[in-house]
């Protein structure tokens, strides 16, 4: 016998958090970051490092970089480095944030992509890359996009 799940709204959980107290509110708050590593690292973004989203993007790419040095890159560190920045990002939602670190990681293959052999999966992350900085460029500010276009340029236009 299995049991429905029972998940509150949104708005249902909205109500029951403005009714409690904020001692209690607090032991929820903590009470879900020891539940799950997602929520512990969203807390951390909205807590620490909201406030200065220009030094955040920048940490990305910093992490990014480490990673791309410490470990011998495989399309499994690739796919593995798209899914911890992808995860980042959600917790942004901020426009100019992502097209930054994604630039900055389409650079980073760019670069290891000589001196690799090329392949079909390295070629598919990058590309896939490319089309969500297009569709992000495409919902900033006209200034920006131009900018944005213009780091965009020395980049190839595919790996094969």
């Amino acid at each position: 016998m299995t049991i429905p799940r029972q998940t509150a709204s949104l708005s249902e959980l909205k109500k029951a958090l403005v009714q409690l107290p904020h001692d209690e509110l607090l032991d929820v708050c903590v009470r879900m970051t020891k539940f799950k590593i997602d929520n512990k690292e969203l807390l951390t973004y909205l807590l620490l490092k909201s406030h200065d989203e220009q030094a955040y993007a920048e940490g990305l790419c910093d992490e990014i970089d480490r990673q791309f040095r410490q470990q011998p890159i495989h399309e499994r560190t690739l796919r593995k480095i798209v899914r911890w920045m992808d995860r980042c990002l959600r917790f942004s939602g901020n426009k100019e944030t992502e097209l930054q670190v994604r630039i900055h990681f389409c650079r980073c293959v760019a670069d290891i992509a000589p001196k690799k052999k090329r392949c079909r999966v390295t070629a598919n992350l990058y590309a896939t890359q490319r089309s969500k900085i297009e569709k992000a460029i495409d919902k900033v500010h006209p200034d920006l996009q131009y900018d944005f276009r213009r780091e965009m340029a020395p980049l190839p236009a595919s790996l094969r």
